[in-house]
């Protein structure tokens, strides 16, 4: 019976047992996987940013060549060659490792022009413009850790699978693999989930994992990280909100100044001075309406701000948006093509003035000398669809996807003398979505850029504090 029972029990503590090692043997992998993912990720993000501290101190030095700034960019280059070094630590492909050496290569290859050139010349121009090309080596080099990881994270599910597939020789041993797979595999998926959230730049949903010990300090370091890049976020949209403050106040008393100027408050101007006083009464204008954005976006992005729903009178609001871009169309001699319904919308007129501003910014940013721009206005069923169209270079279809994302500018020329921040048209697709409508960019007949913009005509303010509460 002894020998009978062992002979019986032996498939059963050998299922255990081989349970047991494999289990031990998985969780020793997790952890090497979720420390892999924490810190690729967080190189990766690093990456990024020290490229574009590379980037502006290049700039600066342009402007205003000094030891000083060259040795911000020695310390720049020092913390981007320490982040190579540590994604190099990574079980990384041969192709993701030659990236890296060829990302470090240049940057020390740029340190040295940037010594050499002189800072008013063609050279350096071109070098403090080919920066963009870094960030695209960093992208291909945070996609192979990602990839990386995705593959780490498939030989983690195929070794699991192959355990459970093991473990079904004996009926009782499905217990354990069910106990140990719960144990295991879900943290495992949900710390993935998570990486892949913070990879991303979502971090309002908080990591809280249940399961082994090891994993759920994994997860609390996961969650330790989340609350700092939250708090980083937060103190960016700080930054902007009282940097935008403290220019609004010495940008008003020039404004005010140059209208003193302009009304001949000092004595009457000259032909060349009056001349000068516009351009100087344009730009102020311009700034005001790019520290406009800053706040609407940091306000937005802070939550603090809702959506103020009244019924207006479409017309009168696109007549004080030409209005108020009149003296750059006439100095651009931009020829407008405005074709409006008399509608009356249910939605935020402070809001939608703003989509219309910056659209129509945006149009004659990029509209030649004597170009064309087109505002419609209809009304198609129960909404309001307003086309924008300029016959500037249009919209390569690399950028699409990209040019509403925030502070992001495309590669396409812009005029003027104040350069834009790139948030515009994250402005208006913040407040589009928030009115529950979409904006699309369409094939234009002049070859430019074409916005579309869909709202609904009748937007309930229950829903606005609905949607604003859920954002």
């Amino acid at each position: 019976m002894l020998i009978g029972f062992t002979i019986v029990a032996a498939p059963l503590l050998f299922a255990i047992v081989n349970a047991a090692v494999q289990m031990n043997r998985l969780s020793h992998r997790s952890e090497q996987l979720v420390k892999h993912g924490i810190q690729g990720s967080g190189n990766t993000q690093r990456l990024f940013v020290e490229i574009v501290a590379l980037e502006r101190t290049a700039r600066l030095y342009q402007i205003l060549p000094g030891n000083e700034l060259l040795e911000a960019y020695a310390r720049n280059q020092e913390r981007l060659e320490t982040t190579l070094d540590e994604l190099l630590t990574l079980p990384l492909t041969e192709q993701a490792e030659a990236d890296i050496h060829s990302l470090k290569a240049e940057a020390e290859r740029r340190a040295v022009e940037l010594r050499s050139a002189p800072a008013n010349s063609a050279r350096m121009a071109e070098l403090v413009n080919s920066y963009p090309q870094m960030s695209d080596v960093a992208s291909k080099i945070s996609n192979h850790v990602s990839a990386q990881i995705d593959r780490e994270l498939s030989a983690q599910q195929n070794a699991t699978e192959l355990a459970q597939q093991n473990l079904l020789l004996v009926p009782m041993t499905l217990a354990v693999v069910g106990v140990f797979t719960y144990l295991f595999g879900r943290p495992i998926r949900a710390i993935d989930r998570s990486i892949n959230e913070l990879g991303r730049g979502t971090f309002s949903r908080p990591i809280a994992i249940r399961g082994p010990a090891d994993l759920e300090k994994l997860a609390a370091q996961l969650e330790w990280l989340r609350l700092r890049l939250l708090e980083l976020a937060q103190e960016k949209n700080r930054f902007l909100r009282h940097m935008s403050h403290e220019l609004k106040t010495p940008l008003a008393n020039i404004r005010e100044g140059t209208e003193l100027l302009m009304d001949g408050a000092v004595g009457e101007l000259q032909s060349a001075q009056r001349e000068v006083a516009a351009i100087l009464r344009e730009n102020g204008m311009k700034l005001q309406r790019l520290i406009e954005n800053l706040l609407s976006f940091s306000a937005w992005q802070a939550k603090s701000v809702g959506l103020e729903v009244s019924e207006f009178k479409l017309r009168p609001l696109i007549k004080s948006v030409l209005e108020n871009q009149q003296l750059t169309l006439v100095a651009q001699r931009v020829r407008l093509d405005v074709q409006v319904e008399d509608l009356a919308p249910l939605a935020d007129r402070a809001k939608l003035r703003l989509i219309l501003d910056n659209l129509l910014s945006n149009a004659i940013k990029f509209t030649p000398r004597g170009g064309n721009i087109s505002i419609h206005a209809r009304r198609e069923r129960e909404q309001l669809v307003i086309d924008v169209i300029d016959s500037g270079p249009g919209i390569p279809p690399e950028e699409r996807n990209r040019i509403f994302e925030a502070f992001y500018q495309g590669k396409t020329p812009q005029g003027g003398h104040v350069k834009g921040t790139g948030i515009g048209l994250s402005v208006v697709t913040e407040f589009v979505n928030a009115h529950g409508g979409s904006i699309e960019i369409l094939e234009a007949a002049t070859g430019g850029a074409h916005f579309r913009v869909r709202l609904p005509l009748r937007h309930s303010a229950s829903a606005s504090r609905a949607k604003a509460h859920a954002a």
